[in-house]
């Protein structure tokens, strides 16, 4: 088995998490603006980058489960190892979860989602105002818990590169590996 992720696993790593880190943000910003044709307009920008991320969020589950990743350190704690599985598998269904929780919620709102302004994606629910207020408020607690496993899994990663010194962190930064 492999030392490392491959360069697909990378890649879809890389992508997801700067949309990731692009759509959180902005959804934070645009959330209490006026309306506006601004404010409409990053919605629809914040639309177009989850179903970005939905789509590739189901492309890189595709991949893994052809492709197994790496092992964890045989010394790494069982504890350790739980945690990590754990945290991984949190991150695969919230990058589902967000994206579909928002395709839910602007449906209930009544507001279709039109993926790059021009596929229209069909309404998963009927119109109503309770459902959509009860959505936005799975869709925000679902991105803030997002949030928090982010800065786990970076701070995790950081601990392994810093602290531990192993090859957890060079596994999905390919410049990090050791040449010889």
């Amino acid at each position: 088995m492999a030392d490392h992720y491959t360069r697909t696993a990378v890649t879809l790593h890389w992508i997801i998490a700067l949309l990731i880190f692009t759509a959180f943000p902005l959804g934070v910003y645009m959330h209490d603006l006026p309306l506006s044709p601004d404010k409409l307009r990053l919605y629809s920008y914040h639309k177009w980058i989850g179903v970005t991320i939905f789509l590739l969020a189901l492309l890189r589950i595709s991949w893994r489960s052809t492709h197994r990743p790496p092992p964890l350190p045989a010394a790494m704690p069982s504890w350790e190892k739980f945690a990590a599985h754990a945290v991984h598998s949190l991150l695969y269904v919230l990058i589902l979860a967000i994206p579909l929780s928002g395709w839910l919620m602007s449906s209930a709102k009544g507001v279709q989602t039109v993926w790059f302004g021009v596929l229209p994606l069909p309404d998963l629910v009927s119109k109503d105002k309770e459902l959509g207020d009860a959505l936005k408020a799975v869709h925000q607690s679902f991105n803030f818990l997002l949030l928090g496993l982010v800065i786990a899994h970076v701070g995790g990663a950081l601990k392994h590169h810093f602290i531990e010194h192993d090859d957890i962190l060079a596994r999905m930064l390919p410049f990090l590996r050791n040449k010889s």
